[in-house]
């Protein structure tokens, strides 16, 4: 599906105008400050459920204001097969709505006027995926930035997969604490020990079937692109322990040293997606613009597996330009064309479509960003 309605109340600068956006191609443009990244924030809470900027709500809300609200019109996105149901704003098909209460901390979520409990709601409607400079870190970054990429593929892959992951996060928690309580109840620890390995394969299991669909994905992107340079890349999913092993097993062999430690070290809190060339880390041996380029490869392929599924994913791209040469530009807005998503991508420069569409041009619309507000150009 795609946003083609938004509207927003005390959100940073924005000036709370509704706005009607292509399903398409959407191109931003205007001055540092003038609220081209608050525009792709707003549209981020929708499908994220927060910034993608910062990590309080209060960051956010528009100065001297206690609450901020997000509203977002989606209209049919994609038909099997590829062909799109609808260009225009008239034909809504859902409609969503955040809000947050910063004196009460209390999230409000809609879907179509009904309040639902769980984020998931929302992001299962609208799939979200974000491009600005924070996201390279998912190849120099630890594998917490990993695990979050390889997640986001899996929510919207397995339905069950949410569930799982939290019930097992809590349960590593308690499992934590007992850890943390110097003197240990064996009886009590082989307890949390069995719920933690029951949900530990189901996650594990969602997240392995996910990462086959995104490796086979991007193993075809990268044959099309021309990127010599990623011929002999390797990309392996881990869950997080020994495998030859069982997990109980595993737990039980190290329980002193995780005694120690005060915490769980093994189990799918600690899986990763590595990523070698040569076999050595990318990060140490990829450039990096090779490292950039590759981030957003892999980002076109999670699109790939959800096309496929007939999921249309929004892609927010926030001053790309200070990211990638033009060579690059065009080979990333041209494989989002083929993707037939939606985009949202900004600039301080006014955008050449013809530069980044050189031999078909989608639709789209282009806005100037001003004092936090959009004109159509």
């Amino acid at each position: 599906m795609a946003l083609v309605k938004l509207q927003t109340e005390f959100f940073r600068n924005l000036d709370g105008a509704p706005v009607a956006f292509s399903p398409s191609m959407n191109l931003l443009f205007g001055e540092n400050g003038s609220g081209k990244s608050s525009f792709l924030e707003a549209i981020g809470y929708l499908g994220l459920g927060r910034s993608f900027r910062v990590g309080r709500h209060q960051a956010v809300c528009t100065h001297n204001h206690d609450r901020l609200t997000v509203f977002g019109g989606l209209n049919s996105g994609l038909a099997i097969g590829g062909d799109r149901l609808s260009k225009g704003v008239g034909n809504i098909a859902h409609r969503l709505g955040i809000s947050r209460d910063i004196v009460a901390k209390e999230t409000r979520l809609k879907v179509d006027g009904e309040a639902v409990r769980s984020l998931s709601q929302l992001a299962r409607h609208f799939p979200v995926s974000v491009i600005d400079p924070g996201v390279f870190d998912i190849v120099a970054g630890g594998p917490g930035k990993r695990r979050q990429f390889l997640d986001w593929s899996v929510f919207h892959v397995e339905p069950s997969f949410s569930s799982a992951w939290q019930q097992c996060q809590r349960v590593t928690s308690q499992r934590n604490q007992m850890l943390r309580n110097g003197r240990l109840d064996e009886a009590l620890i082989r307890v949390w020990d069995a719920q933690y390995v029951t949900l530990a394969y189901q996650v594990t299991e969602a997240r392995r079937e996910a990462f086959l669909l995104f490796k086979t994905a991007l193993d075809a992107l990268l044959a099309e692109v021309v990127t010599p340079w990623t011929n002999g890349l390797k990309l392996d999913f881990s869950p997080g322990w020994d495998t030859s092993q069982s997990l109980a097993d595993v737990l039980i062999q190290h329980r002193e040293q995780e005694q120690r430690m005060g915490h769980t070290l093994y189990g799918p809190n600690r899986a990763d997606l590595r990523m070698k060339f040569q076999g050595r880390p990318v990060s140490e041996t990829f450039s990096r613009g090779q490292q950039k380029t590759l981030v957003i490869l892999m980002k076109i392929a999670q699109g790939m597996v959800l096309n496929t599924l007939g999921k249309q994913v929004t892609f927010l791209l926030d001053d790309i330009n200070a990211e990638l040469d033009g060579e690059h530009r065009a080979m990333l807005a041209e494989k989002l064309r083929e993707l037939r998503c939606q985009v949202f991508l900004t600039s301080i420069e006014q955008p050449q479509p013809q530069a980044l569409w050189r031999h078909t041009m989608p639709d789209f619309k282009m806005f100037h960003v001003e004092h936090g507000g959009l004109t159509e150009v």
